[in-house]
């Protein structure tokens, strides 16, 4: 991986800062750029591994940014006057409504700027965060590397195999997703149905 890096460093320091900056919160193309990227492996100009990990490094980073951004200064944002605070204020109910309802797995559907001014515990957002970042630049890696792989025409069986796992990994992500959210759903439910119950 690293002798992948050669003369092309700075594609990937420019990766890591558009991918940091998008998950911190602000309002870059992280995943095309991480799609670009994923696509420029697939033609041999960067190394793929090196572009993964890269990605997830800059996640994690821009994820732990944005939390603290919202844990420090989030309420004063929120309260601030002006043109954009009736937004900012429906963007962080809903954050809300989606910690109350997806507990954790909120993480992976909300800014992380919400995840900090809600004060989600910081190494649960950070390991959250961390699996949140890998799963999707797994996703979206593997599955722009193996779509450049077949529109160039060159492509072997493990090009198709690393499509099919950037893609299943995504199905997998939103998957486990749902499914932990039944389940929590169930499981707050339950008492509230024997409560019911009893008193009928």
């Amino acid at each position: 991986m690293v002798a992948g890096l050669g003369s092309t460093w700075w594609q990937y320091v420019l990766l890591f800062l558009a991918v940091a900056a998008s998950w911190s919160g602000v309002p870059v193309i992280g995943t095309a750029a991480l799609g670009a990227a994923a696509v420029a492996g697939s033609q041999h100009k960067l190394d793929p591994a090196a572009v993964i990990v890269v990605a997830v490094l800059a996640g994690e980073v821009g994820g732990l940014g944005g939390y603290a951004i919202g844990r420090r200064w989030g309420q004063r944002l929120l309260d601030r006057p002006g043109k954009h605070q009736a937004s900012r204020e429906k963007m962080m109910e809903r954050g809300e409504r989606l910690y109350a309802r997806w507990g954790f797995l909120a993480v992976f559907v909300t800014p992380a700027i919400v995840s900090g001014t809600a004060n989600m515990p910081p190494y649960r957002f950070a390991f959250w965060n961390l699996l949140d970042s890998l799963g999707w630049s797994v996703a979206v890696a593997a599955s722009a590397y193996g779509v450049g792989r077949l529109a160039t025409g060159h492509h072997a069986a493990h090009d198709i195999a690393i499509l099919v796992i950037g893609l299943a990994a995504g199905v997998l992500v939103a998957v486990t997703a749902v499914r932990r959210h039944r389940r929590r759903r169930t499981q707050r439910l339950g008492p509230i149905a024997s409560e019911s119950s009893r008193e009928g």
